[in-house]
């Protein structure tokens, strides 16, 4: 709680309710006649107490993590902790480039952060992770390993055919469009292609994630522009349709990357050899359907 800042986002980083957080940190406060938090004006703060028993507890996870470490290295196992930030639509290619690495080495630990383009950078800027997963390269001195190809299309929910071939710019005259929220690489790409372009769009709403963006497309709240890799299964089963439009997909690429200079973990190193020799096997196996649009 001390690292997280609060019960709250304790609560979220330990995927557990806020009150399953509290009556945790309760039965630990019964261990002891000293308080470890007080409450003013509804602000919790922890007291010296509480940051020397913090403290000391970090030491002790420090130490089992140690001797675990020791253990897996006597018998010759690759050990360590992974640490990649993912951009939200990420989240659908993400487990295909780590699961089998995953399945090689099972003393590694994977901790993945799926969140906006925003927090994933500013999560690689403090040299909080490893790597981070992006379509939108970030203005800092990184290194990178190019992955696959990612679409954007123009999308809408069934309840209107589009039968042209192809629509020129003034469709978005037509159809309101719905935007992911700022910070969202999604949403970069999608406004610097309409500014460059001078699309007269016709915003209709803003939503905080892809899988909501997609569920009001779905209903028919409105369009969007979205990447192909998280509309496959839509597409198949016809909920979404694809709107073909002059100039669309929009393409960029997904990115691999850390920090200029970063020395690597045994076992970040050794998942960056085995990306740079599987990436193409990867896609063969695993995207092949990605072409067909």
């Amino acid at each position: 709680m001390m690292q997280a800042g609060g019960i709250s986002r304790a609560a979220e980083e330990l995927h557990l309710t806020q009150p399953a957080v509290s009556i945790q940190l309760k039965n630990f406060q019964d261990q002891f006649e000293i308080p470890l938090i007080e409450v003013i004006n509804k602000k919790v703060f922890i007291t010296d107490f509480g940051k020397e028993i913090a403290a000391a507890a970090e030491k002790i996870l420090d130490e089992v993590y140690a001797i675990d470490f020791k253990m897996h290295a006597y018998k010759g196992q690759l050990t360590g902790k992974l640490k990649i930030s993912i951009v939200s639509t990420g989240k659908y290619i993400a487990p295909f480039f780590i699961a089998d690495f995953m399945k090689l080495h099972p003393a590694v630990e994977l901790l993945m952060d799926v969140t906006n383009k925003a927090q994933v950078v500013a999560s690689l800027e403090k040299n909080e992770v490893d790597f981070s997963l992006v379509s939108v390269l970030p203005d800092m001195s990184i290194e990178k390993v190019e992955l696959m190809q990612n679409k954007l299309f123009v999308v809408g929910n069934n309840e209107q055919k589009f039968r042209k071939k192809e629509y020129n710019k003034s469709i978005f005259e037509q159809i309101p469009l719905i935007y992911r929220e700022p910070g969202s690489g999604t949403r970069h790409v999608m406004e610097k292609y309409i500014e460059k372009g001078k699309l007269p769009v016709n915003k209709k709403m803003e939503l905080t994630s892809n899988e909501a963006v997609k569920q009001a497309v779905i209903a028919g709240l409105g369009y969007s522009i979205m990447p192909l890799i998280g509309i496959k299964n839509e597409l198949l089963n016809g909920q979404l349709q694809i709107i073909p439009v002059k100039g669309f997909p929009i393409k960029s690429t997904w990115y691999l990357i850390w920090l200029a200079g970063k020395k690597h973990s045994p076992a970040a190193a050794a998942y960056l050899r085995y990306i740079k020799k599987e990436k193409h096997n990867i896609i063969h196996d695993k995207f092949d359907w990605f072409e067909k649009f």
